[in-house]
């Protein structure tokens, strides 16, 4: 196993335990650090074993990270469609 994998290994092991220890900030605060080390990451992934394995890391951290994805999402949807809603 290379070292970008072993790292997204760990990673995806610190996300859950960040996620079982009880947060006063819903774990956003954790979702911004997990957030600010993953996208690097899913590059170094990427570079060492191509464009499919970098996209299985991804589309697993973007499970992890599920909650701040949406709220992505949404926030996008409101800037397309403008401050009127339609």
């Amino acid at each position: 196993m290379t070292l970008s994998l072993t790292l997204a290994c760990l990673w995806a092991v610190l996300a859950n335990l960040a996620a079982m220890i009880p947060s006063s900030d819903n774990h956003w605060t954790r979702a911004y650090v997990l957030i600010g080390l993953g996208i690097p990451l899913v590059g170094f992934v990427t570079y060492q074993n191509g464009p499919w394995i970098g996209l299985v890391i991804l589309v697993g951290g973007m499970s992890v990270l599920r909650w701040p994805l949406v709220y992505f999402a949404r926030w996008g949807k409101r800037v397309i469609s403008g401050p009127e809603g339609g």
